[in-house]
């Protein structure tokens, strides 16, 4: 416990032997966390145990408790560490170098694509959270979902009141994008299914990104004046 609190145990005059205790074994917040938010992707809120996720961290039956309060709290920690994290990558979605809005829409769409395959959990958490309408859907929309594609359904306004796109939600665009393109992220068992390329292979995850985004674009595409 002495180290994953940051904190130097007192030295011993005894030599120790054999392995070590769960609660001196070395692990940081940052792993706790890691690990709690794949649990809960993968099971569930209520299909994880705490005591479970101790035994696999190798700490002490009562560090989780003691460090977070419940595992609800555990919980948030972990939203907040994973969803904190896409909030601010997806912050640099638009590229300053880019002049057009069209083409900001298609590397914006391309980048949410590939950060996916990268963190695949977060929609596997989604894929879960969504399906109920809970306290904790309820702060995963509010705190991160909503925020980061303000600046999207924006765009998607913009270029709609300038004759650039045909009218398309922000809705209709998320759930193609996130829980259509990079569905073969989220699910890769069934994707591999399909053929024998793995859909986590960075080649295929580049031409997944490349193709939603031309797909998408281009399918909204209209011909205004001057363009």
């Amino acid at each position: 416990m002495y180290a994953s609190m940051g904190v130097v145990p007192p030295a011993s005059t005894h030599k120790r032997t054999g392995r070590p205790k769960a609660q001196d074994a070395p692990v940081t917040l940052e792993q706790i966390l890691d690990a709690a938010f794949r649990a809960f992707a993968t099971y569930g809120y209520d299909g994880v145990a705490v005591r479970t996720l101790n035994r696999e961290l190798g700490v002490s039956h009562n560090l989780i408790h003691q460090r977070f309060g419940s595992k609800q709290g555990l919980w948030y920690a972990a939203v907040d560490r994973a969803f904190g994290q896409q909030v601010t990558e997806l912050a640099t979605w638009f590229d300053p170098t880019l002049t057009d809005p069209l083409d900001q829409l298609n590397h914006a769409i391309l980048r949410f694509v590939g950060y996916s395959a990268e963190r695949p959990e977060l929609l596997g958490l989604m894929n879960i959270e969504a399906r109920v309408d809970s306290e904790r859907l309820d702060y995963i929309y509010d705190n991160y979902v909503a925020p980061a594609m303000a600046p999207l359904g924006r765009l998607l306004e913009f270029l709609t009141s300038q004759g650039r796109i045909r009218p398309i939600s922000l809705r209709a665009l998320f759930f193609l994008v996130a829980h259509g393109a990079a569905a073969p992220f989220t699910l890769a068992p069934l994707a591999r299914r399909f053929d024998n390329t793995d859909p986590l292979d960075p080649k295929q995850i580049a031409e997944q990104a490349a193709l939603t985004a031309d797909v998408i674009t281009n399918g909204l595409r209209l011909n205004a004046p001057g363009h």
